[in-house]
């Protein structure tokens, strides 16, 4: 007798009281068939609703006494998703404290899972067919296949012909190479065609084709012979530009029997046809030493799998990825490329693209849906090895991984603020862990907690520390803007920026200019009562944007006119304070009217292809002055850059954040790694309040290693990361009152949970409860506590954060009450 197997199944349920596996018995007739990664339909809950879940274990043995429902049906003849990938999500939803469909959901095909439908096609090989012996149940497929011209949903068929074999017919089927399957969602989008011309019979001599076209035909018999010397088929619309012919010409051909008209689905790719070939450098020493490094540690299938690259801007990290590749895709394994930002993908996939053509896929957020879930199926069916993209192209359904490169390893952007709150570089090592795949990480300006691994873990420290070309690295200079001030200067720009601008737009060259902030002023203020007009939702300042006219808010999107008025004082002393890159703009246009200016921010690149069109024009120079947020600081290579100013350094270094100082120096570091790149030297000023400023020093002699020994220093003193995890708990709801109640309670479970479990020295570790920093957002008023806690203790205090919190064991009342847990969050604000 078969022994029973039995599957657990996650349901397709928001509920947090559902979240979790439901066992159900695998009828005998699927046991064969079943496997870890389907989707199957179930019966759930009293009402017996029907309902899709995905498979995530299969086990022989069931030891509780519950009363189990059987699986209705096998959706799928394949695993949406492996078994690798379903680790994954599972490892997620406990690191992350998260739900499990929440976590399923990071590695299921983009948009609904319930969506995506199953597809069987006959391969195009009657001698296949004829010349093997088909059973009935095989026959009435092939035949129903046949009857839906080729191509015919799973679904339609299991309904058609009532079977219960029929998932293992249809392997079978595939075994025999007779009908292959692929995966289509179901969606308003169709998919995309093209029609295709080839000829019928290749073997046909052109003598035999003047015979069935007949001789007068010229231009037919011209389409004939360019068809048999040059391609076996080729799109239609190409067909009639190389031959110059019309649509009439070629069906005249089809209807000789001559040729044959098909079409043939096309993926939509984001990647554009006109990409140069991107040729391949010879490595200089040091980068040598440091690809055979990680090469020889791959040969060796050395355990130690973590790399990181610490090398100054311009240092040609780019082509020793490039080279890795190249190395990665002659053993057939396959790599995910990570970029931190959108801004940054275009001149990535053209490095790539331009090196490894048609091998290379694209998954980012600015992607159409239609783009997207054919970027993920090209991966699932194994036609690329490569994957370029943003923090979600962690999850690319590869099955022979062998490399994670992730560029800008320190970037914010790596860091979910949605659910699940996952940190694509841990996700990589997990998934390095469980693939035995290798992770090199990249960047000019390591994250703190990154350098200290190295220095600690077993992550191999890699440097380069001279630039590629050999060129220096650029000057810098402080200026004081008190200094300024107090000179009489009240402009934007100091005399030296000024100065610096207007010397590099008589020499021809390009100049970038960065402030990390958007709009045109930080707020708008009544001089005469200190009124500032704040966001109705958010309870934050609105920032004006001056080609609207209107104040935004940049945390709720929520956008009103500005008041004429003061409406406290009715003061029509209403004055708008603080600058914003959209300012800048217009003051930068005013001083050098000869310029050719751009700014590119969220404002500015919000349409799609919007970034590539910037690059673009600022590699073909036809941009002068380029001014932008943090999407400009990082990666972007433009030979004629020699000048780059910082407008106000202190930005990022006045938040209420342990990070600040940090983020400060990075980003200086690296806005400045833009200029002096190409056979001209580079200048970079950077305009300050606070010029005394360790982390602006440390930036402006390009020194990482003095700005890392003075911060760590720090964050050991006050218990901050790399020597603790934060795990911030936020409540946020419409009621105050209610809001700040249920935060104490939250507060006091929790540390009766700890003193219970051995955790109460931490109680001292426990900050709050209190109204966060931004204490109202989109109409919701947030609390928070925040506990610091040592790695020997985190998962301790996660089963206590979920207990509490997510499984609500005590029962508290949490309605019209929201939670928001995130584990080492990139900010507590």
């Amino acid at each position: 007798m078969m022994n029973k197997k039995y599957a657990q199944v996650i349901i397709d349920n928001k509920a947090s009281n559902t979240d979790k596996p439901y066992t159900y018995i695998v009828k005998p007739d699927m046991v064969d068939t079943i496997e870890v990664g389907m989707r199957v339909l179930v019966s759930f809950g009293k009402g017996n609703r029907i309902i899709k879940g995905i498979v995530i274990k299969i086990d022989n043995k069931y030891n509780k006494k519950y009363k189990l429902k059987s699986i209705i049906d096998v959706i799928d003849d394949r695993p949406l998703i492996s078994r690798e990938m379903i680790q994954l999500s599972l490892w997620i939803s406990k690191q992350y404290l998260c739900s499990y469909i929440d976590a399923l959901q990071s590695v299921l095909p983009p948009g609904d899972f319930k969506k995506v439908k199953t597809y069987i096609k006959l391969k195009d090989n009657k001698f296949l067919i004829s010349n093997n012996k088909l059973n009935q149940l095989e026959k009435d497929i092939v035949n129903l296949i046949n009857r839906h011209k080729g191509k015919v949903e799973l679904e339609v068929i299991k309904d058609a012909l009532k079977d219960k074999n029929v998932n293992k017919t249809i392997n079978n089927l595939k075994d025999k190479k007779i009908v292959e399957t692929s995966l289509a969602i179901q969606t308003s989008i169709e998919k995309k065609y093209k029609k295709i011309v080839c000829l019928v019979d290749r073997s046909m001599s052109y003598d035999d084709m003047v015979e069935v076209i007949g001789s007068r035909s010229y231009k037919q018999l011209e389409i004939a012979r360019f068809l048999l010397d040059n391609y076996d088929e080729m799109s239609m619309k190409d067909l009639m530009i190389e031959t110059n012919s019309s649509l009439s010409t070629i069906k005249a051909l089809e209807r000789k029997n001559v040729i044959n008209i098909f079409k043939k689905e096309v993926y939509r790719t984001p990647i554009k046809e006109d990409i140069k070939y991107y040729k391949k450098h010879q490595l200089t020493d040091e980068q040598k030493k440091c690809f055979d490094s990680i090469m020889t540690s791959i040969n060796n299938k050395d355990k130690n799998n973590k790399f990181l690259i610490h090398g100054i801007t311009g240092s040609g990290k780019t082509e020793i990825y490039l080279q890795l590749v190249e190395e990665m895709v002659k053993i057939e394994k396959e790599t995910i490329i990570l970029v931190p930002e959108i801004s940054l993908t275009p001149q990535t996939i053209d490095r790539f693209v331009g090196r490894f053509g048609d091998n290379v896929a694209v998954l980012h957020s600015k992607l159409s849906y239609g783009e997207r879930f054919d970027q993920w199926r090209k991966i699932k069916e194994g036609k690329v090895k490569i994957v370029v993209g943003a923090r979600s192209a962690i999850f690319a359904p590869f099955t022979n991984l062998g490399l994670i490169i992730i560029d800008e390893e320190h970037e914010t952007t790596y860091k979910s603020s949605m659910n699940p709150k996952y940190h694509a570089i841990e996700v990589a090592e997990k998934r390095c862990e469980l693939s035995g795949a290798y992770l090199v990480k990249g960047t000019a300006t390591p994250s703190i907690d990154s350098y200290y691994r190295s220095k600690s873990e077993n992550i191999k420290l890699l440097e380069l520390k001279s630039r590629v070309n050999n060129s220096k690295l650029p000057d810098v200079k402080i200026i004081d803007m008190r200094e300024e001030l107090n000179d009489g200067n009240k402009s934007i720009f100091s005399k030296e920026l000024y100065m610096g601008i207007e010397k590099n737009l008589r020499q021809g060259k390009q100049t970038i200019l960065f402030l990390n902030r958007r709009g045109y002023s930080t707020f708008v203020s009544c001089r005469n009562c200190g009124y500032v007009v704040k966001c109705n939702e958010c309870s934050i300042s609105m920032t004006y944007h001056m080609k609207d006219n209107k104040l935004k808010c940049h945390y709720c999107g929520l956008s009103i006119k500005p008041p004429k008025v003061c409406p406290v004082c009715k003061s029509k002393y209403i004055k708008y304070f603080g600058i914003g890159t959209e300012k800048v703009e217009k003051f930068t246009r005013k001083l050098f009217p000869q310029a050719r200016v751009m700014r590119m921010d969220m404002d500015t690149t919000s349409k799609k292809g919007s970034h590539d069109l910037i690059l673009k024009k600022m590699k073909n120079r036809e941009i002068d002055i380029l001014i932008g947020t943090q999407m400009i600081a990082k990666g972007l290579d433009f030979k004629d850059v020699t000048l780059v100013g910082i407008i106000a350094a202190d930005t990022s270094l006045n938040l209420p954040d342990f990070r600040s100082s940090e983020r400060t120096f990075q980003l200086i570091t690296q806005v400045a790694g833009r200029a002096g790149r190409g056979n001209f030297e580079g200048n970079v000023i950077i305009q300050t309040y606070n010029p005394e400023h360790y982390s602006i020093q440390y930036a402006k002699n390009h020194d990482y290693v003095d700005f890392y020994n003075k911060e760590i220093l720090l964050r050991k003193e006050f218990g901050y990361p790399p020597f603790t995890n934060i795990i911030s708990v936020m409540l946020y709801g419409e009621n105050n009152r209610n809001v700040a109640i249920k935060i104490k309670e939250v507060y006091n479970l929790v540390k009766e949970e700890m003193q219970n479990n051995g955790l109460e020295d931490l109680v001292k570790n426990i900050i709050g409860p209190s109204p966060a920093p931004l204490e109202k957002i989109k109409k919701n008023y947030r609390y928070h506590i925040i506990i610091k806690c040592e790695d020997e203790h985190i998962n301790k205090l996660r089963s206590i954060i979920e207990r509490v919190c997510i499984l609500n064991k005590n029962k508290i009342d949490l309605s019209e009450i929201k939670f928001n847990i995130d584990v080492n969050p990139n900010s507590i604000l």
